[in-house]
């Protein structure tokens, strides 16, 4: 069992990024919530070391997305409106905003990726071992959700 000093710490570090990863994948506010606690929870009772701050990170991930799909198979749970965590986010212009709800409202397969390249930093081959994918099914993808952002950005330029 990890130290409470050492709990604080990884949730200091990577709270931000756990909760955000529920919300892309979940589009719920109280499943992400439940979800960070029982990562958290993993990672307290979890007494092996990790070989460096990238495989933590990793570690984290790699629960969070498993216990995202855990809930989403079970039988009661349905997916819920975004738009009341959408209000709370806080972006440095209006467009930025716009792509994020963009990039929001993807099936989930494409979005998954795309968040965790484009705005987590991770390239294809650790995505692919972060989702138990082969890297060439991130790359296609990748391309195939930014082939529908460009279409949603091409629709919404033409409305204009």
């Amino acid at each position: 069992m990890r130290s409470e000093q050492e709990v604080n710490r990884a949730i200091d570090q990577y709270s931000d990024m756990i909760l955000r990863l529920c919300m892309v994948y979940l589009k719920n506010s109280t499943d992400a919530e439940d979800i960070f606690q029982t990562v958290f929870l993993k990672y307290t009772l979890y007494d092996r070391p990790f070989e460096n701050e990238e495989h933590e990170k990793a570690w984290l991930i790699r629960v969070t997305v498993n216990e995202c799909k855990n809930l989403v198979r079970s039988r009661w749970w349905r997916a819920e409106s975004f738009e009341e965590y959408a209000g709370t986010l806080v972006f440095d212009n209006q467009a930025q905003s716009n792509l994020f709800q963009m990039v929001m409202a993807l099936p989930r397969k494409y979005r998954i990726p795309i968040y965790l390249h484009y705005y987590e930093g991770y390239s294809t081959q650790e995505i692919g071992q972060l989702l138990k994918l082969p890297k060439n099914t991130v790359c296609t993808q990748l391309k195939r959700g930014r082939e529908l952002l460009k279409e949603s950005l091409q629709e919404v330029d033409g409305d204009v």
